[in-house]
């Protein structure tokens, strides 16, 4: 039996030969070092973080949700519900805030439920992956695996708005929330402190209606990574990371920058600080490639050989 056992959601851009499939490869190497299991929630569906930009009913988003939440307590008892991606992430949590308080809003979703065979009972936290390493492990023990210090490496960690308003990590400030810099520094790389883009918006679903709005806030991110030295950004987003990744080569078209700054996941770092693989860590899987990271897990890799 693993040490720890959750019910996993990994959504839909962080499952698998998905836009974010590296990030689930990383987390699966990550959490089979740390004996975390993950048991992807039957049938699960989308957390409903897109129709709510399209007119979605209330009640139609949140029994997304419930259905989640009710698939994981009937087939994974006693698990908390986990979530790799902000998005998922910050939509199931608002969902189990509403479903948990408005006892009436809870009747009538489940009233929807029963058309399936299914009943949400509240009994299923929810959580983020972060959540998952910062409160039931903590720094210390995920700083025990690390057989290849990522030393000589710094880091901008880019936290963006998801994962810290409303809700937040437990004891973080919004303003300057300190869990990725100090997951950085568990695997031996140096953080970017007074990195001043650390919670910013990457633009989100502006980047396709909004275009401009979006790029100008991915300049300022990008921007402010090279100016403090750092020679990679780090998030826990998968929606951040795309953006951040893909929209550098158009503002190097459209504004004469030379942009070429990788962003990469936390989970990436833990797994090759664990002595993982290129592939273990889901580094072959980036449009601009993190040269320096797949150099430490191509070595560690010939150590462990030799």
């Amino acid at each position: 039996m693993a040490t720890k056992e959750y019910a996993f959601y990994p959504g839909c851009s962080s499952q698998l030969k998905a836009s974010a499939a590296n990030y689930l490869t990383s987390t699966n190497a990550m959490c089979k070092t740390l004996d975390i299991r993950l048991t992807e929630i039957p049938d699960w569906n989308c957390c409903g973080a897109s129709i709510s930009y399209t007119g979605a009913s209330e009640l139609t988003r949140h029994t997304l949700n419930a259905r989640n939440f009710a698939l994981a307590e009937k087939h994974l008892p006693g698990q908390d519900v986990v979530a790799t991606c902000a998005a998922c992430w910050l939509n199931a949590r608002e969902s189990k805030e509403k479903l948990d308080v408005d006892r009436g809003f809870l009747a009538r979703a489940n009233e929807a439920l029963k058309e399936a065979g299914l009943q949400y009972q509240g009994k299923a936290k929810v959580k983020h992956m972060v959540e998952v390493l910062i409160e039931d492990f903590g720094y210390e023990r995920l700083g025990q695996p690390v057989v290849k210090p990522l030393a000589g490496l710094k880091f901008a960690g880019y936290v963006g708005c998801q994962t810290n308003r409303p809700f937040g990590i437990a004891d973080e400030s919004f303003e300057n929330p300190m869990y990725l810099d100090k997951l950085v520094e568990t695997v031996g790389a140096e953080p970017v402190k007074d990195y001043d883009q650390k919670v910013t918006c990457c633009g989100g679903a502006l980047a396709f209606s909004e275009p401009e709005k979006s790029q100008k806030q991915i300049r300022d991110i990008v921007e402010s990574a090279y100016d403090h030295g750092a020679d990679m950004i780090v998030t826990p987003c998968p929606l951040c990371q795309a953006n951040v990744e893909v929209y550098q080569s158009e503002i190097n078209r459209k504004q004469g920058t030379k942009f070429n700054m990788p962003v990469t996941y936390y989970s990436q770092l833990m797994t090759v600080a664990y002595g993982g693989t290129v592939k273990e860590a889901g580094l072959d899987g980036h449009l601009i490639q993190p040269k320096a990271l797949q150099e430490l897990a191509q070595k560690a890799v010939a150590k462990k050989a030799g």
